[in-house]
């Protein structure tokens, strides 16, 4: 039996997810694990609600993706869109973290690392360094953010402005391969 074609949006939709930014987010089956961080949405230190167009280069392409991010003392909320459909959605409470994915997003993509990339970019690196397990350090100095494991670079974070969630971040990920660019739209 034959298998029936996708519409041409859900095939585009599917080539987006197979490749796309939040695949840059995720591990790369021979590199290390990832740093697994969770800090409470209050640690944050501000209640946020912004919206974000996110492009992430890597090997191989590049690919957008619009997000709408909500940051209170309570939780953190993320909705993810790709040609205008959502194909990605994150609650997380300081305690549990709850996804919903569109059926066609590779099981590679995962809120969890979306939420640490999230969490590296926009958190305090004060709040950052105490969660660090040991071996791990994070450098903040003024528009620029280091993250290291073992005195190795793992990601450089760049800043366009203060607060950290408006105008541009560009996210370096040595380990993983990849350049998220965030840019949030003006209040």
């Amino acid at each position: 039996m034959k298998r029936p074609s996708l519409p041409e949006s859900g095939a585009r939709l599917a080539a987006l997810a197979a490749s796309l930014l939040l695949a840059g987010c995720a591990g790369v089956p021979q590199a290390p694990a990832r740093l697994g961080l969770r800090l409470p949405p209050a640690a944050l230190g501000a209640a946020i609600s912004v919206q974000q167009h996110l492009t992430v280069a890597r090997p191989g392409g590049t690919n957008d993706l619009d997000v709408a991010l909500e940051v209170d003392a309570t939780h953190v909320g993320l909705v993810g869109l790709a040609f205008g459909q959502r194909v990605l959605s994150l609650d997380y409470d300081g305690q549990a973290l709850h996804e919903w994915r569109h059926p066609m997003l590779p099981a590679e993509v995962r809120a969890a690392d979306v939420l640490e990339d999230l969490q590296l970019t926009l958190w305090p690196a004060d709040a950052i360094a105490k969660a660090l397990p040991a071996g791990w350090r994070i450098d903040d100095q003024g528009l620029t953010r280091v993250l290291r494991r073992d005195g190795q670079v793992i990601e450089t974070i760049t800043y366009g402005g203060m607060p950290r969630w408006q105008g541009r971040a560009v996210l370096d990920n040595v380990r993983y391969h990849y350049r998220l660019t965030i840019e949030s739209a003006s209040e």
